[in-house]
């Protein structure tokens, strides 16, 4: 990457007051508001120094048990981390929940408001409700070991919620039906002819996250890109996961609305690809403890794993600390064109978040499908 792109995205990265043209008029002001509930306070805790083993004693002996709920959209798309968490942890019966950040988010604020929370910890992609629940005091405040290698834009002052994931949406190719050299890289190139019933993407309406990248293309291209793109017989999916799914079974060539590992296997059916020109989307899953936790000692091994450098350097994603190596053949985050921080005021706004679902859904048409998690009910896990 050219050294002024480095510079660029290290001030991005830092401020984040031009993630992207559409974002100007807004981003300052959501930034501001969401700031002004994280001034540090005298509450705030000090970093956690016991060790992971330490920790896990403590966890046991409360019992041992551990609910998560995390931001996902297929069945147990967690099941891997919670069966690494259990052999790292003998004696740790953990359950992550995986359903839309959405629905999540919505089923909090409602076991919440009975005064009967189901987890303990939440990581989500609803990135303004841990803003909302720490304002309303409802978040447990605790800075996990490895709290002074996060970013600093990942991390909330006083420890009310700190990211654990980065997740990158880019485009993702069948390795099967197209070689790195034709592949589609920029949102420009999947207007071409040569794509036309070849894409899926996920409707941008149903997921916020997909909704970020569609505002920044319009904010480059304006409407008429929706026109031409509705005119490519593209496949819409529900989900992201799902997306990457049906392009690495081949059903279809490539889409730009879902993530991958950095670095995929050399045998494995797809590949994540970089544009070219165009940034891309890195968002921050923030994860956080509520204070009504059941748990809170599991919670707390919970959240100082997953910012581990065993933890943070085994996933294939950018790591959340700036003392970590990311993937082979790729620089920290902060080196791309890509900026965490604006997706974050993005979702600050949710008035315009509304009017932006109902813009896209006058082109595609409403989502259609099941909730591709097939969870259901207000206490799934069953508390």
């Amino acid at each position: 990457m050219p050294t002024s792109k480095h510079n660029l995205s290290r001030r991005y990265f830092g401020i984040g007051v031009l993630a992207a043209p559409i974002l100007l008029p807004t981003v300052g002001r959501a930034l501001a508001q969401a700031q002004g509930t994280l001034g540090s306070t005298k509450q705030a805790p000090g970093i956690e120094r016991r060790s992971l083993e330490e920790l896990h004693k403590v966890a046991v002996a409360e019992g041992g048990d551990l609910i998560v709920y995390a931001g996902g959209d297929i069945p147990n798309a967690q099941a891997a981390v919670e069966e690494a968490f259990k052999r790292r942890f003998p004696g740790m019966n953990i359950r992550i929940l995986v359903d839309l950040s959405k629905y999540h988010d919505a089923r909090i604020d409602n076991q919440l408001a009975r005064g009967k929370l189901e987890c303990d910890v939440a990581h989500l992609q609803t990135l303004h409700d841990f803003d909302r629940w720490k304002t309303k005091g409802r978040l447990r405040l605790y800075k996990p070991l490895g709290w002074d290698q996060v970013y600093g834009d990942f991390r909330d002052p006083d420890g009310a919620y700190v990211t654990v994931n980065i997740f990158c949406f880019s485009n993702i190719i069948s390795t099967k039906l197209v070689s790195d050299a034709e592949a589609p890289r920029d949102a420009i190139d999947y207007l071409d002819p040569k794509w036309k019933g070849r894409t899926v993407l996920t409707y941008p309406h149903d997921d916020d996250a997909v909704l970020y990248q569609f505002d920044r293309i319009i904010a480059e291209h304006g409407w008429g890109y929706m026109d031409r793109l509705m005119a490519q017989d593209v496949q819409w999916i529900r989900g992201t996961v799902p997306a990457r799914l049906v392009v690495a079974k081949g059903d279809k060539a490539a889409t730009f609305t879902a993530s991958g590992v950095l670095t995929a296997p050399p045998d494995a059916p797809f590949k994540l690809i970089l544009p070219k020109s165009d940034s891309f989307l890195t968002w921050p899953q923030t994860g956080a403890i509520f204070k009504d936790a059941r748990h809170p000692a599991a919670a707390e091994l919970y959240l100082s794993w997953l910012l581990s450098k065993e933890r943070q350097e085994g996933m294939g994603l950018w790591p959340v600390r700036h003392d970590c190596t990311p993937p082979e053949g790729f620089g920290p985050v902060i080196h791309y064109n890509t900026y965490p921080v604006g997706f974050r005021a993005f979702m600050q706004d949710r008035a315009r978040i509304e009017r932006l679902k109902f813009q896209f859904e006058h082109y595609i048409g409403a989502p259609q499908g099941p909730n591709p998690t097939q969870v259901t009910g207000l206490y799934p896990v069953g508390r």
